[in-house]
């Protein structure tokens, strides 16, 4: 364990597990102080985040990097490890009790960090039976009882506002097989949400970028949401955290359906939204 990652979870102990949330503790009049200001610098996502939900974020974050392993082709900055937590918890911190979170965070146990993106030969069948070799080229991969991959390179281009992130785009993918040995872009739902509603809200945004994608109309979300339901859902989660500005334009009814689902609004937040 390197020094700097034992430093982060002696500061995690020290101000008390995660029960509830809510207890008091600020990062600023504590040490480690100025990495966790460095991390909210480095993430332009999390602006307009208020007091409480960055300090659940900050614990959170600090607490599983401490319990995933990193495998890291290079070395790995103090300050990107921890942004690279706080992307992933960012997806969870609107679920303010520990048991929904934690269950969540425990299916991942190792994050892999190759440098570069992964490229990989993909054997695919065409509807006439015919078999086409391609070269895949992807910045992350996640298996179910396997690690989370995602690149040092498309970690580093992840936290802005621009519609990408492959931390949460991987993540999300983990989210979705919490009730399958697959992603299918049916995650488990909380009891407000019918699988009916679900099902409808995403299906509609499907048969839109398919429809678009047919009469070459350019798609308003990146049209790899089109080319299987789970990355549907992990490309709309993407736009949701750092393009909802984008996402509720687009289609409204999924925006709306993914803040009741994460229990988040990041669309106030977002100062694209305001230009």
């Amino acid at each position: 364990m390197p020094p700097w990652w034992q430093r982060l979870w002696q500061r995690s102990e020290r101000h008390g597990h995660d029960a509830d949330a809510s207890a008091p503790f600020s990062s600023q009049t504590q040490e480690g102080d100025t990495l966790w200001q460095s991390v909210r610098e480095r993430l332009p996502i999390l602006e307009g985040l208020d007091a409480e939900a960055l300090t659940r974020l900050e614990r959170r974050a600090r607490r599983q990097l401490h319990d995933w392993k990193l495998t890291s082709a290079e070395p790995l900055e103090e300050v990107e490890a921890l942004a690279l937590a706080a992307q992933a918890m960012l997806l969870l911190n609107g679920w303010a009790h520990a048991e929904r979170w934690q269950d969540a965070g425990a299916r991942v146990h190792e994050i892999m960090l190759p440098f570069e993106a992964i490229r990989r030969e993909v054997e695919e069948m065409d509807e006439a039976g015919v078999v086409h070799v391609f070269q895949d080229t992807r910045a992350g991969e996640t298996w179910y009882q396997g690690p989370v991959v995602v690149t040092q390179q498309d970690l580093a281009a992840s936290g802005d506002w621009s519609g990408f992130n492959v931390v949460i785009h991987e993540f999300a993918h983990k989210l979705d097989m919490a009730n399958a040995t697959d992603a299918d872009g049916f995650p488990p739902l909380p009891g407000h949400i019918s699988a009916q509603e679900w099902h409808a809200t995403f299906t509609a945004v499907w048969d839109d970028l398919s429809e678009r994608q047919a009469h070459g109309i350019p798609t308003p979300i990146d049209d790899y949401a089109a080319s299987h339901p789970a990355e549907c859902f992990a490309v709309c989660c993407e736009y949701f955290f750092t393009a909802p500005d984008t996402l509720e334009v687009a289609y409204p009814e999924l925006y709306a359906l993914l803040e009741r689902f994460f229990h988040q609004s990041p669309l106030p937040r977002c100062p694209t939204a305001h230009d």
